[in-house]
């Protein structure tokens, strides 16, 4: 018997209807663990089955599964304060109204255009984000996501660490929370393939996101590889079913559940996005890119990890973003 059936019923119509090539999926309710693969790995440039175990490109979830612990421990160290100006740290940033909670919420107002970005290296990408990169009149009013503003807190990380900020993820989070099967550097045979380049060619085994493709070792916005055991786990670490772990108290964790928006009306976490249930809990949430996802409940010890390709073989892919949308409003209905 499923754990949410109508919510189970539009996870595998997600394959069934062809909205996506495979699902890979886990719910948690209050111990208990509903997981599933189903569907194909890739359908270009020939047909696969998709099969437990594979890594996904989780594309933003890279923000929430290392970037985000890493300030947060930064900031429990006293190391960093929320409301610091990051021109402090990033003396190449000049506009000193800028600080970390609006990094973090994405209510920065960051904004600009950088001629030929994909054409440059990482240290002209870089270069081209302090000096071609503004900060538009909406600072602190209103959530704008962008992935600059964690590419700028990777930058920070790398100020303290003094080394590329993908070695730091895994030697201060992954490694502590045990995500033994999580990598940057995966090997193509245990991927499930993205997008279609018209350059590229398939995608398979690099991130897909360009700003990362470029920046390497250096990105904190995208780049991770993970499993649906590993990133399951992650779940279950912020839900408190670990214990303590060396990495960030359950204090912190539990404190992500609330807005830390300037204004405290942006909805938004350190990190993380919030939706609300349907009696107005707060819950975790956040999207990657390329098709997945996660939602986590803490008070009802409720969580749901979703892993899709949904830009393989083609990007523009709507029907998966309005399945999505459905899928999250009849789980939080659910469960």
């Amino acid at each position: 018997m499923f754990l949410n059936p109508k919510t189970t019923k539009l996870l595998h119509d997600l394959a069934e209807k062809r909205i996506v090539p495979g699902v890979s999926y886990s719910m948690i309710h209050q111990g208990k663990l509903q997981s599933e693969v189903f569907g194909e790995k890739e359908i270009f440039p020939r047909h696969e089955k998709l099969v437990p175990g594979l890594l996904y490109d989780v594309a933003s979830l890279t923000k929430v599964v290392c970037t985000t612990p890493m300030i947060l421990k930064l900031l429990e160290e006293q190391r960093l304060s929320l409301d610091q100006p990051i021109a402090q740290l990033l003396p190449c940033f000049t506009d000193q109204r800028v600080t970390l909670r609006h990094l973090l919420t994405h209510t920065s107002a960051i904004t600009g255009y950088i001629k030929d970005r994909d054409q440059l290296n990482a240290t002209e990408l870089l270069t081209a984000i302090y000096e071609q990169m503004h900060v538009g009149d909406w600072l602190g009013e209103k959530v704008v996501y962008t992935d600059i503003n964690m590419i700028l807190l990777g930058q920070i990380i790398e100020k303290f660490y003094h080394l590329p900020v993908q070695t730091v993820f895994k030697n201060e989070v992954l490694k502590p929370l045990k995500l033994n099967e999580s990598t940057f550097e995966p090997s193509k045979q245990y991927c499930v393939p993205t997008a279609v380049d018209p350059i590229r060619g398939l995608i398979k085994g690099e991130v897909h996101d360009p700003k990362a493709y470029v920046l390497g070792k250096h990105c904190a916005s995208a780049g991770l590889f993970m499993t649906l055991n590993d990133l399951t786990k992650y779940v279950s670490w912020l839900l408190g079913q670990f214990g303590t772990l060396p990495l960030l108290s359950d204090q912190t964790v539990v404190s992500l559940f609330a807005d830390y928006t300037p204004n405290k009306t942006g909805h938004r976490s350190l990190g993380f996005d919030l939706c609300d249930t349907p009696d107005g809990r707060a819950c975790l949430y956040h999207t990657g890119y390329t098709g997945t996802f996660i939602l986590i409940d803490r008070l009802k010890q409720d969580a749901l990890v979703v892993l899709t390709n949904r830009v393989h073989p083609r990007q523009q892919n709507s029907r998966y973003l309005q399945a999505r949308d459905q899928l999250i409003k009849t789980y939080l209905k659910e469960k």
